[in-house]
């Protein structure tokens, strides 16, 4: 399959003194977990198609220093937060778009006052952006009535209050969004975030990730849909530990879109 996939970098777009209406920051996940990367693609496949001037950091961008804080090392996320403001202001970006709800809340809350403020959107607001303006459209496709859950991601959800554009994405593909019992503001976190994600878990007598599977398990859904790469390792590692492969993939929201138009 030839992937003609156009990726330009700021440093290519300033060369040609060019400025894209925005910048996609792909973040750790989507540029070195294989299966992250899925998402990546995806998401550049539905900004392709819409036309959109979009333009990456590449070996410039580097992690926005989430996990260091969240683990409690300020000063590394001070040190990283400043590399990456840094860069951005020089190129003069103004609205950032991510696929990752930890990139998203660490530079649209935290960057302010480190001198970095920006117009932060996730993806799931971005695409549903391009579907209001009409530069995409999406029918049905492939997922035209299948049984889909959505999960909240901690950081989009209770942290930045973004429950209905991924709801209303998934909705647009005429699929049947049904809900876990414990779903938005009561939604359970699935065992990566405050960077949990890059360590074993303590003892007890079950993970995190299993229960959230269990949950999602329970509306009987023929997808999982995740807006948050790591989310979708934990919901993907639950769903192989209950032994469902078969029968239930976990998906990005972004995957979904890509997919049902065959992009």
């Amino acid at each position: 399959m030839s992937e003609n996939l156009i990726v330009p970098t700021m440093a290519e777009m300033m060369a040609q003194g060019k400025q894209p209406d925005v910048l996609f920051w792909v973040g750790c996940a989507g540029s070195f977990d294989d299966r992250a990367k899925k998402i990546t693609k995806a998401f550049v496949k539905i900004l392709n198609r819409a036309n959109v001037s979009f333009a990456v950091l590449g070996t410039e961008e580097s992690c926005t220093g989430d996990p260091a804080k969240r683990a409690g090392n300020e000063f590394l996320f001070q040190m990283q937060a400043m590399t990456n403001i840094e860069v951005m202001n020089a190129y003069e970006v103004k609205r950032i778009v991510t696929a990752c709800p930890h990139c998203f809340n660490t530079i649209k809350n935290e960057y302010p006052e480190l001198g970095g403020k920006y117009e932060v959107l996730h993806h799931t607001e971005f695409i549903k952006s391009l579907l209001n303006e009409g530069k995409l459209t999406i029918e049905g496709g492939q997922f035209k009535g299948k049984r889909i859950t959505f999960h909240d991601p901690c950081y989009l959800g209770r942290a930045n209050n973004v429950y209905e554009a991924p709801r209303e994405l998934i909705q647009k593909l005429d699929a049947e969004l049904v809900e876990m019992k414990r779903s938005r503001a009561n939604g359970l976190c699935c065992g990566a975030g405050g960077a949990q994600m890059f360590k074993e878990p303590e003892k007890g007598n079950k993970d995190i990730n299993i229960e959230r599977t269990e949950d999602a398990l329970e509306t009987q859904p023929e997808i999982i849909a995740a807006g948050c790469p790591f989310c979708n390792t934990m919901l993907t590692d639950g769903i192989k530990f209950k032994e469902k492969e078969a029968s239930v993939k976990v998906l990005d929201v972004a995957e979904l879109i890509a997919n049902a138009q065959d992009l």
